[in-house]
């Protein structure tokens, strides 16, 4: 196991991951900073202290098309959530049509009272907004079963439930236009552990990363949910990280 994880980043450095594309730095403060990834997806980064892991930075995606746009995960509180919001409505001069939440943690859905309170529509998978609602987190307002498209301008977005892992309603967002996937927290960075696991399913984990690798071959670039985006090689990894 140990020889065949080595052996997968050794190749990913060795070919350089030439699909990815390179991360321009857009915006930067103190609590949220943004990298623009390509043409229409750029990348947000906000910031929060998990007990025994310290101050962690948490992902998520902003899809741009035609002065329209879709976040991916909220920034983890409702102040930096505001700031977000600020940022694409002013410098990309684009309305926000929808936030999707890709599971229930806070690091997904900690600002999104803030997005509410713009009038931002919100839609998540069915058992997120079960489990928000149970554990009195802010819940999101559309639910869908299982897969999702949504228009973003002239184009799509495709949002899916592929199976457990990091939680038991994990899901995926990707961008056909450019092939690009959020992976959110299912999908490790390279070189990255297991991480906290209270309420993560292992022994589905890596068969439920093999279907989105299977619905999504032509992936270019690939978001997790911490760390550094890459390519095809997240999913490997992660694979191999729990079989």
């Amino acid at each position: 196991m140990k020889k065949t994880l080595y052996l997968l980043i050794l190749s990913t450095i060795l070919l350089g991951c030439n699909d990815v594309k390179a991360e321009k730095e857009v915006y930067k403060s103190e609590t949220l900073l943004i990298n623009q990834i390509s043409e229409h997806v750029y990348q947000h980064i906000s910031f929060l202290d998990f007990e025994n892991y310290g101050k962690v930075s948490c992902n998520g995606m902003i899809v741009a098309n035609e002065n329209e746009s879709i976040v991916f995960d909220t920034p983890v509180d409702n102040e930096t959530s505001s700031e977000l919001i600020d940022w694409i409505t002013k410098s990309l001069n684009c309305k926000i049509t929808a936030v999707i939440p890709t599971h229930y943690h806070n690091d997904n859905l900690g600002g999104l009272d803030e997005f509410h309170k713009q009038d931002i529509t919100s839609y998540a998978y069915n058992k997120t907004i079960q489990i928000a609602k149970e554990n009195d987190y802010s819940v999101p307002q559309h639910g869908f079963d299982k897969y999702m498209e949504l228009n973003v301008g002239n184009e799509k977005v495709y949002i899916e439930f592929f199976g457990e892992g990091h939680t038991c309603d994990n899901i995926v967002g990707y961008f056909p236009l450019e092939d690009i996937m959020f992976g959110g927290c299912l999908i490790k960075e390279n070189g990255a552990g297991k991480g906290n696991l209270a309420e993560s399913n292992v022994e589905e984990w890596s068969e439920t990363v093999k279907k989105v690798k299977e619905k999504y071959p032509n992936t270019k670039t690939v978001i997790p949910g911490h760390g550094q985006l890459g390519g095809m090689e997240l999913l490997d990894y992660t694979i191999h990280l729990f079989e």
